[in-house]
Parts: C-alpha cells; structure tokens; sequence
C-alpha cells in the first residue's frame, strides 16, 4: 500500500471517527493543522524521524500536532506497546519532557484489564498503528476549557458501548479502505 493511501486512512479515521464521535474533543479545532507523518520500518530510523518530528514542532508553530503512522513492523500490539515506551524514554532522553506528550493508537488497541473485544477499545483503535505526539500547552489550555476533563474517558466508554461493536468495526473498516 502507498504512503498517500495510508495517510488517507489516517485522515479518515481522525474526521469519521475520533472527530464525529467525539472521541477527543479537542481535535476538530485542531483537524487543519495535524501532521502526518509514514515512519520509517527500520528501528534506528524510525527513532530518528521521531526526534526530528519533534523538531519541526518547536520550529512550526502553525503545526498543533503530529500523527507518526508505523504501517510497518508494529503490527503485534505487544510490539507496539514497546516502541510506545522507547519513544516515550526518548522523549524525556531529548529534554522534550513537559513540551510534548504521546498518546497511542492501534488497530489490535487493548485497555488493560478489558476484554479483547470490547466496544471501548474502539475509542483507541485506528487503522495503522499511530503515535500522536502532542504539545503539552495546547493540551493543558483544551483542558482549561472542558468542564470535568478527568470524565472524558468514562464519556468514551459508554458512548462506544451504545454505539456498539458492530458499528465500531464497520466504522473502522470504512476508514481501511479510504484512498488517497
């Protein structure tokens, strides 16, 4: 698959999914000014275009954030969970700790503790595995705005269980099969 059609599965998922339903509040704001980025399969490289995505931030204020999409290498969540813990000790390695912060996103997502299939898992699933690299500031003054942040994810939770799982998959499914 080509780099432009992931990233249109990418797109589609934030517009019909994180943003339609809500998932995050913050990011319809945001949706014009979100980079995506097709990391690199080697693990060496990919660690470098990570820190360098990390620069372009700093230098870019018109960027709000990046989407760092790993359509190779990482589809076992196990693997995934960690690439999300080097990245995340290369961040504070980088003296990026408290400027940016990871939030994570996977096809096979999985809570801790909640059954493989179920319907609030959707709330971080995602077509290819996603590494959301966000700016500290934005998020904290999104917070300031939202009455009960800390309710969000129990928001999230039930909502995706009245939407169903069934519905949850054919959204996803949908976004799968976006091109470019």
């Amino acid at each position: 698959m080509n780099s432009q059609d992931i990233i249109a599965q990418v797109q589609a998922w934030v517009k019909d999914v994180v943003v339609a339903e809500n998932f995050c509040p913050f990011a319809a704001p945001a949706l014009d000014r979100v980079h995506y980025q097709i990391l690199a399969a080697d693990l060496e490289k990919q660690l470098q275009d990570f820190v360098e995505s990390c620069y372009q931030l700093q230098a870019e204020p018109g960027i709000e954030t990046a989407l760092l999409i790993a359509p190779q290498g990482l589809s076992d969540f196990d693997d995934y969970l960690e690439r999300l813990d080097l990245l995340q000790a290369l961040l504070e390695a980088q003296g990026f700790l408290g400027e940016f912060q990871l939030a994570s996103f996977h096809p096979d997502y999985c809570f801790e503790g909640v059954a493989d299939e179920a319907a609030e898992n959707y709330t971080n699933r995602s077509p290819w595995p996603v590494f959301h690299l966000l700016r500290e500031r934005s998020l904290s003054e999104a917070l300031d705005q939202v009455s009960s942040p800390e309710k969000i994810p129990e928001r999230n939770r039930r909502h995706a269980e009245r939407l169903g799982l069934e519905a949850l998959r054919m959204s996803l499914k949908r976004c799968q099969e976006a091109k470019a």
